[in-house]
Parts: structure tokens; sequence; C-alpha cells
């Protein structure tokens, strides 16, 4: 009998916590955008989303200069990316990627294979 009394009041006192930690949040979003700090909050999100890389970042991401070909390009970005996979960070790793990507948009559209 008293096992199911307390069963009760945990499960009658959760529910009382729940829909008040549902009302406080309703709140607190309400509140966020009367201010505006909602309306900010996606706007930086937008921008920091939209911030691509850049060709000369991407050079300067691989070491390799404006007149280098793009086998030279290949060579660089496989040995960083294999160096950073084995010892290095997932952040430097993907930074090379998206430095290959880039300049694998830029070539191709300049000189023509990509290959």
């Amino acid at each position: 009998m008293a096992a199911k009394i307390l069963a009760n009041l945990i499960v009658m006192g959760s529910g009382i916590l729940l829909r008040a930690f549902a009302q406080a949040y309703r709140q607190a979003l309400a509140n966020a955008s009367k201010s505006g700090v909602a309306q900010e909050t996606i706007q930086n999100t937008v921008r920091r989303a939209s911030r691509a890389m850049t060709e000369q970042e991407a050079r300067q991401v691989l070491g390799v200069t404006e007149n280098s070909t793009w086998e030279e390009i290949l060579k660089k970005y496989d040995v960083l990316f294999e160096r950073n996979g084995m010892q290095g960070s997932f952040y430097l790793q993907s930074k090379v990627h998206r430095a290959k990507e880039c300049l694998e948009a830029v070539y191709a559209k300049g000189q023509g294979t990509t290959s």
C-alpha cells in the first residue's frame, strides 16, 4: 500500500514539474522575442553559417601559391589530410578538406578539369 502511494506521489510530482518547466520555457521564449534577443541570435547564426572559405585562405591552409598546379594541390592535400587524420585534429583535417573543395571549385571554373 505504501509503495502504491509513493509511486502516485512520484508520478504526480514529476507531472507538476514538467508542466512548470514547459511554462517557464514558453515564458522565456516570449521574453526573448520581446527584447529582440531571438532575432539577433538567428542573424548571428546565419552570418556564421554563410561564411565560406576564400580562395586566399584556402591557399594558405594548403600552403600553395596561385601558380601551383592542381597536382601539387592534391599532393599537399593528401599529405595534410592523412597527417591530421592519424595524429592531428579533426578540426584541422576539416579545414584542409574545405580548402581543397574551395580550390577545386576555382580550378573547375578557371582551368577545366579537377581530376
